[in-house]
């Protein structure tokens, strides 16, 4: 790799929280999973093998969080997930027949009945139903890196009331990442990009080389960076941070001028789960009848005052190449910029939720797919990089203590302590602080049953813990379910709590949620001493 003027350095964050139901099939927020896989991490897949195949020289980096891991692997799932397409390839096959007298429309059923079709031979024939392993693959021949986040992703500005809870979701997140990647990981996405200068000692001790914080955590820095955004800091404590480019996030992000705007990509909120005839569809959406997204979309996003027109797959790609060199052509213009002010080649931090690419913004992996291959064919000024590889090539920085931020709005933790949530966080303090006196009154316990029953109970906390909950309430979508998981959490651990403390364990009731919450198998809950 010659050395070129500057670098740009993705890093997809893909994070689901952990929703596994065994006594029932009538959860809708299961779809989450299966949504993800067939529009992002499938695609994303997909455009790294084709990138590999056309001798493209590309580097991404990927979080993949721990509750996403475990549920890659869970076998239920996996079974699930291939029901889902089977229905999908079904509804698609009956949208074939119904819109042959549209042949605009009739093509785009095809395109769908081609695509659940191709999901499910890739999943099952070349995948194994294994995605962990296929992502693995391209880390190992290194045009990926995948980094680790905490293990529920628990948002640390607010868990540090005890330390020790913190300290959990790194040491867990490490070792979920060992178990599947077979080596410990260098980097964190903070969950929420919460970064607080309490959790930098943890970090080092489980082997954290760099986070991911927003533009503020480095901007506001102590000192202030001499290099804004465009050079990493290290703290005090000794660990890297890498702050997001303000511009660059813009251009993707936004919702006004933001490229998932263009009026030639597919519209996300028309769908035939909601357009359809209600007979017709009823048995593709929730079990209960109400009307859901099938994943079926036919409408572009058209003008602001135009009735939408049909989706046009060869326009949505011509507008993903042609903002793909735009993208390009910024970036280039902002690194001849930067370069002469900078000590070492401006690095330009581009992090986005996995999810935007494919799910949200339906062309995203193909833009991407275009976007490197542009850097890597048609300029020289500019190299995509890891945050791994950037430091092992300019490990001189400076010394800087992060601020506490987030990239929630407003930046700081409004998203997760505020009026309509704040009531969970008494209860998540308390079970925290049992946590950690039980460890200190069973220390290494022997017996069996009762080690069972320890360890569950960390299980219960971490999965209460997940900032999700508290985003979904903020947020007003699916509010009930995320109710339901605080409280089933929080009522499973206390229930747990005393019969430990009363040493009147109900095994019947530690196996039935050892299977429903049956996330990080080898945890051990001595981590909370």
């Amino acid at each position: 790799m010659s050395n070129p003027k500057g670098y740009v350095s993705f890093v997809l964050h893909a994070h689901l929280p952990f929703i596994h139901h065994p006594e029932s099939e009538n959860y809708l927020e299961e779809q989450w999973l299966y949504e993800a896989i067939s529009e992002t991490y499938l695609p994303l897949l997909t455009n790294f093998q084709k990138l590999v195949d056309e001798k493209v020289d590309f580097r991404i980096t990927m979080s993949i969080t721990p509750p996403l891991l475990c549920m890659l692997d869970n076998k239920l799932l996996q079974e699930r997930y291939i029901k889902y397409l089977n229905k999908h390839i079904e509804l698609a096959k009956k949208e074939v027949k119904r819109t042959v007298g549209d042949a605009r429309l009739n093509e785009l059923s095809h395109y769908y009945l081609d695509r659940y079709s191709n999901d499910l031979h890739m999943f099952k024939d070349i995948y194994n139903c294994n995605l962990i392993k296929a992502f693995k693959h391209f880390q190992d021949i290194g045009v990926l890196e995948i980094i680790t986040c905490g293990a529920t992703h628990g948002y640390f500005p607010i868990l540090y009331v005890t330390e020790q809870t913190v300290k959990a979701q790194i040491a867990v997140g490490v070792q979920t990442y060992q178990k599947y990647f077979g080596k410990p990981p260098r980097g964190i996405w903070l969950p929420e990009c919460g970064y607080i200068p309490e959790a930098d000692k943890y970090l080092k001790e489980f082997g954290i080389e760099y986070i991911i914080t927003e533009s503020h955590g480095i901007l506001y820095a102590n000192p202030t960076p001499v290099y804004g955004t465009f050079a990493p800091i290290v703290s005090p404590g000794g660990v890297v941070a890498f702050g997001r480019d303000i511009e660059s996030s813009r251009q993707v992000w936004s919702s006004i001028n933001g490229y998932p705007g263009d009026f030639n990509y597919r519209e996300f909120y028309r769908d035939i789960g909601y357009d359809l005839d209600y007979d017709y569809i009823k048995p593709y959406i929730a079990y209960d009848g109400v009307r859901v997204h099938t994943g079926i979309k036919y409408y572009r996003i058209t003008g602001k005052d135009c009735p939408k027109d049909y989706y046009n797959v060869q326009w949505a790609k011509d507008s993903a190449e042609r903002q793909a060199g735009h993208f390009l052509d910024s970036r280039i213009k902002q690194i001849n910029f930067l370069a002469p002010l900078t000590q070492n080649p401006p690095f330009i931090l581009c992090p986005y939720d996995a999810e935007l690419y494919g799910h949200w913004w339906y062309e995203g992996p193909y833009w991407l797919y275009i976007l490197f291959k542009k850097m890597h064919f048609d300029q020289s000024d500019v190299k995509l990089i890891t945050p791994s590889e950037y430091i092992d090539r300019y490990p001189e920085m400076q010394v800087a203590q992060p601020c506490r931020s987030s990239w929630g709005a407003n930046g700081y933790s409004e998203v997760w302590l505020n009026p309509t949530n704040d009531y969970a966080h008494a209860h998540l303090h308390k079970a925290g602080e049992r946590m950690v006196e039980l460890t200190h009154q069973f220390p290494n316990e022997s017996d069996p049953l009762k080690k069972r029953a320890l360890n569950q109970l960390a299980r219960e906390l971490l999965l209460a813990q997940s900032s999700d909950w508290l985003f979904i309430i903020t947020n007003g979508t699916m509010v009930d379910y995320a109710k339901k998981r605080i409280k089933d959490h929080i009522g499973r651990f206390t229930k747990l709590y005393y019969q430990i403390k009363n040493n009147t364990i109900d095994e019947e009731f530690l196996e039935d949620i050892e299977k429903k919450d049956c996330v990080f198998p080898e945890i051990n809950y001595m981590i909370y001493t």
